[in-house]
């Protein structure tokens, strides 16, 4: 890959997202609609990939949208960096950034992101479609890391 079309680790560590107060945040939303806005708010605080970076190789398959997603390791914890057309899956896919950037492989080898959703209350509430692309996204990020 050209080291051009691969982001510096310092956007990887760039990238720092609270999820204690996230999540505090969903577990407080009292139905769906709110938890939809806190992902549509996520989706508009993930920072945006350069144009240059949105290449086919970084595209993960089996999103309905396009997303792309990059992963660098450093100091032996696990990084990534993701972007996606869609700010429904921009959000989501905060969710997932959230639960494995800075953790070691074994850490993300053992995460269940099925679980991870349901405790987020997003089990039954995604269509099937996006519940694919997020666990394709789940996937991606697990195949990275190892």
């Amino acid at each position: 890959m050209n080291p051009q079309s691969q982001p510096t680790s310092a956007q990887f560590l760039a990238l720092t997202l609270d999820a204690s107060s996230t999540l505090a945040l969903f577990e407080q939303a009292s139905n769906w609609q709110e938890r939809y806005r806190q992902i549509m708010l996520l989706g508009k605080a993930l920072p945006k990939l350069d144009e240059h970076f949105k290449v086919e190789t970084a595209q993960v398959r089996g999103c309905e949208s396009n997303a792309w997603l990059y992963h660098s390791q450093i100091d032996g914890l696990n990084y990534f960096l993701a972007d996606s057309d869609a700010r429904v899956v921009k959000g989501l896919t905060t969710l997932l950034l959230m639960a494995c950037n800075g953790k070691s492989s074994a850490d993300i080898a053992r995460f269940d992101p099925n679980s991870y959703f349901k405790m987020l209350g997003l089990e039954g509430q995604l269509s099937p479609s996006r519940t694919n692309g997020l666990l394709a996204l789940a996937t991606a990020i697990k195949s990275h890391s190892q």
